[in-house]
């Protein structure tokens, strides 16, 4: 009798060790989960570190800081649930070879995107375009060996050099986006150049109606360009 209850006592406390095991495997399992999915959530909660690299354009001169294209963007993105840290890096009379010239410190390390809006000066005084697209070629070599994904905005010649000079000129993003696979917006201004209702005083800076409607026009662009950057962290 003694016998027995000694075997049946030793198989409970062997199915307890077995349930103690099992309990402990689960807890572990458990805890490697919620981490993993911990990791994942916070991966793809991480904002895109993104850089608008131009001139007055998106500078936004004339503006208040919270009216200028990227701090518009930036909104717009939000409510589409895309969250971006936006930096602006727009210099008022910036040409092609100005952005290249502060390029490193304008564009941080730890930048994922960067939104090229450069060459609207160098159209205005009639800068050789093979000196523009030099430029722009620099820039977008360096921010490629770098790592930094690029969106490229067009820009088109005034009418006054004449249309060997805005044939040069014009070809130069189409061409620069195709030889360096970058996606591109083809003309930063559409919709919004020579209306008077939406530039300022000058008649060529946006005012902040003209800033929404640019941002409202790219915004389907830079969606999917964002969407290629985040494809490519996951």
């Amino acid at each position: 009798m003694a016998r027995s209850y000694g075997t049946s006592a030793a198989r409970v406390e062997g199915r307890i060790a077995t349930l103690a095991h099992i309990l402990v495997l689960i807890v572990a399992l458990m805890t490697v989960a919620t981490a993993s999915a911990q990791g994942q959530s916070a991966g793809a909660a991480k904002p895109i570190k993104m850089v608008v690299l131009g001139d007055s354009l998106s500078a936004g001169l004339g503006l208040p800081a919270n009216a200028a294209f990227p701090a518009k963007l930036q909104k717009a993105l939000e409510i589409k649930g895309i969250r971006v840290d936006m930096i602006n890096a727009g210099v008022s009379g910036d040409t092609a070879s100005s952005g290249r010239e502060r390029l490193d410190w304008s564009v941080p390390e730890g930048t994922d995107a960067v939104i090229l809006e450069l060459g609207a000066n160098d159209a205005l005084r009639g800068t050789d375009p093979a000196v523009t697209r030099a430029a722009l070629s620099d820039i977008l070599s360096r921010l490629k060996a770098r790592g930094v994904a690029v969106l490229i905005c067009g820009m088109l010649a005034p009418p006054n050099y004449g249309s060997d000079y805005a044939a040069r000129f014009n070809a130069i993003y189409p061409e620069l986006s195709k030889s360096f696979g970058v996606p591109l917006y083809p003309f930063f201004l559409e919709g919004v150049a020579a209306d008077a209702k939406l530039n300022q005083a000058d008649g060529m800076h946006p005012t902040a109606d003209g800033i929404d409607i640019i941002v409202r026009n790219m915004l389907p662009t830079v969606e999917a360009f964002v969407g290629t950057i985040s494809g490519q962290r996951s």
